[in-house]
């Protein structure tokens, strides 16, 4: 019963996935169509390649006609082709070579502040009330109310421009490995800057939901059976206040695709990020379509992994019963 139960909600939910991605699509295909279309920049044969997608995207036709040619070209695997930057490539084969920076930035920014918001929110809440809680909050508080950009030109000048120890900018993929040593020192301060906000965002998370968890009563009586401070916080509080958390975790790493549109671009890695900024402010409609339904892909996703992680990781919890 609890198997069909979960099916009919993953299918609920995946529909209305897939409704929600095709409402905001459709949203932002009819309000980009109604700007002024850029002239193209290129001359000679690429001007006429360019001229040729238009008019087989039907871009002399009305707006319904081009939005069902534009679905129809994408099932087939064609997104367009680059007017405005990249001129006369194939959008879907840049967005390939954009994604591994991303992705790469993201996952180090995750992997440093996952444990530190672990940690400082875990020793917030044992502290709780004492001089180290209220320390670790007024930190957490400055650190989310500021915004990212703020940290990534402090650290900017700090780390790279007043000492040196860092680039101001990430090395190109020709310069180094994506992988290697010389990408993630160029790489560090973009790191450092993303990790500030989780960092902050986890540690309160944690430092809430452990707080509660040592008040419960059956805390209290595992303390009166016999179990000392670590076995009851190790045994019970973590586990049972790691069912929210864990959650929060799994989706910032699904949502490590999506960058930071500031922080890419600040830092010049050459991400997806950079490439949605420059879309939307050089007008290219193929990039800007098909990163606008990457970012929305991956944001649903996201919130979908996040929704099932809570049954998966909680067997007391039955996802679509009543």
């Amino acid at each position: 019963m609890h198997n069909s139960s979960l099916l009919r909600y993953i299918l609920k939910r995946l529909g209305l996935m897939v409704l929600t991605f095709f409402i905001i699509c459709t949203i932002c295909f009819v309000l980009v169509k109604l700007l002024p279309l850029p002239a193209i920049k290129a001359q000679g044969r690429d001007a006429a390649l360019l001229l040729a997608r238009r008019e087989a995207m039907g871009y002399n036709k009305p707006i319904l006609t081009q939005y069902f040619l534009y679905w129809k070209h994408v099932f087939q695997g064609d997104f367009g082709l680059g007017e405005q930057m990249y001129v006369g490539q194939e959008v879907l084969s840049v967005l390939l070579q954009k994604i591994p920076y991303t992705v790469t930035v993201n996952l180090y920014a995750i992997l440093l502040s996952v444990p530190l918001g672990l940690l400082l929110g875990i020793y917030a809440a044992l502290r709780k009330n004492k001089w180290q809680d209220h320390t670790i909050s007024t930190g957490v508080m400055i650190f989310i109310s500021v915004p990212s950009y703020v940290y990534a030109f402090l650290v900017q000048y700090f780390l790279c421009h007043a000492t040196g120890w860092f680039p101001l900018t990430a090395a190109s993929r020709s310069q180094a490995g994506l992988l290697s040593l010389p990408m993630l020192h160029s790489m560090f301060p973009a790191v450092l800057s993303l990790a500030f906000g989780t960092v902050a965002g986890l540690t309160r998370f944690t430092r809430a939901e452990l707080s509660e968890v040592l008040t419960g009563e059956y805390l209290l009586l595992a303390r009166a059976k016999g179990l000392n401070r670590s076995q009851s916080l190790f045994r019970h509080a973590l586990r049972n206040a790691m069912v929210p958390i864990l959650p929060m975790i799994l989706g910032e790493f699904i949502g490590i695709m999506g960058g930071s549109l500031i922080i890419e671009g600040i830092f010049a890695i050459p991400g997806v990020g950079s490439l949605y900024t420059s879309a939307i402010s050089v007008r290219d409609y193929n990039f800007f379509m098909a990163l606008t339904g990457f970012y929305t892909l991956i944001g649903l996703l996201s919130s979908l992994v996040v929704d099932l992680s809570y049954g998966l990781i909680d067997p007391r919890i039955r996802m679509g019963e009543k």
